[in-house]
């Protein structure tokens, strides 16, 4: 028993030798694995056993020295964002402005650190997340996305300490493993919608995070060791600005996310989100249409909404009615317009 136990731990060693890590956590992570040898016969072997083999799979899957190969392309990141979103001129004009400042200053990276970080403010449904998606794909970045909604603890972020049963890294060292790369696009998404008890200690982590003077050396209280996250590009977005503190907006550039008019939903419903969604579903390109002139009430059912999460729904359910009716074989061929319409809108 004891020899097959001392010839796992040796395994483990060799693919911590073997593993892209820094040289001071590797010799701290080799000395726990031969002292933990010592406690072979010790009947708290298994639980350290536990705590140390899933410590030990954390630190080699974090991608310490891995970094994506970063796109500053302006047309391309132009035709980009030109393809996913509809309109919001201004708002790509700044995006554009800030990846040029980024290209000037790309072997300055004290100057690129200082730059501000980009928060999108604005209204449910307005395009906040998929902007900030939309960035990471035009700068060939990996996207990840922590949620601050309803988050009251901290720890959420940091993660806890190793002696505490169940113990696990926070959501930021959760996400750069996600992401794979030490340099991805983090979205630190509603960053305003934290709880009144746990604002404060939240928005403290978040002034580390954001500030080039800390960040490089972030620690999470599961790792134990600084992690650099200088090369990760945070995104924020929020529905106002009102319960953010002021430490954290002097770090941040909040861009207004505007409302949409009904005529933009509807050639964005046209022209973006049905031709997805049926992609989406499998309906056959030919097999749905939707008349021109009924637009109007798929946009508008129940009255004025800011952003297009109501449209989406809508025309995902008139969707799956079709392909329900394609699948029993009901039809082959689908026309929404003025006199079938009622039918097909989803209830709301």
């Amino acid at each position: 028993m004891a020899s097959n136990v001392l010839s796992e731990l040796n395994k483990i060693g060799e693919s911590v030798k073997s593993a892209d890590i820094p040289q001071g956590l590797q010799d701290d992570i080799l000395t726990r694995i031969s002292q933990l040898g010592n406690l072979v016969e010790s009947s708290t072997f298994l639980p350290e056993f536990d705590r140390l083999n899933s410590y030990i799979d954390w630190v080699v899957n974090l991608p310490w020295n891995k970094k994506s190969e970063e796109v500053l392309d302006l047309v391309r990141a132009r035709e980009i964002l030109d393809k996913n979103h509809y309109g919001l001129d201004e708002i790509k004009d700044r995006v554009l402005e800030y990846m040029s400042v980024m290209k000037l200053n790309q072997e300055n990276k004290e100057n690129i650190a200082h730059a501000p970080i980009l928060c999108f403010v604005g209204l449910v449904g307005t395009g906040k997340t998929t902007i900030a998606k939309s960035i990471a794909e035009a700068m060939g970045r990996r996207f990840v996305r922590i949620p601050f909604g309803g988050m009251g603890d901290p720890l959420d972020l940091r993660g806890q300490s190793r002696m505490h049963p169940e113990a696990e890294p926070g959501k930021v060292i959760k996400a750069v493993r996600s992401a794979g790369t030490r340099n991805p696009v983090i979205l630190l998404d509603e960053i305003d919608r934290v709880t009144d008890e746990g604002r404060s200690s939240i928005m403290g982590v978040l002034v580390e995070l954001l500030d080039p003077q800390q960040n490089y050396a972030f620690v999470d209280h599961y790792m134990d060791y600084p992690f650099d996250l200088s090369d990760a590009l945070f995104i924020a977005t929020a529905n106002n600005t009102t319960k953010i503190s002021t430490a954290v907006l002097d770090r941040l550039e909040p861009l207004m996310m505007p409302s949409y008019t009904d005529n933009e939903k509807m050639t964005i419903g046209q022209k973006y989100i049905f031709p997805r969604v049926m992609k989406e579903s499998g309906v056959p390109e030919n097999a749905l249409t939707i008349a021109d002139d009924i637009w109007p009430n798929i946009v508008r059912p129940l009255g004025f909404d800011a952003g297009i999460r109501t449209l989406q729904r809508t025309i995902e359910g008139i969707v799956r009615k079709a392909a329900k009716e394609i699948v029993e074989g009901r039809k082959e061929r689908i026309e929404v317009k003025k006199d079938n319409v009622k039918y097909y809108l989803p209830p709301l």
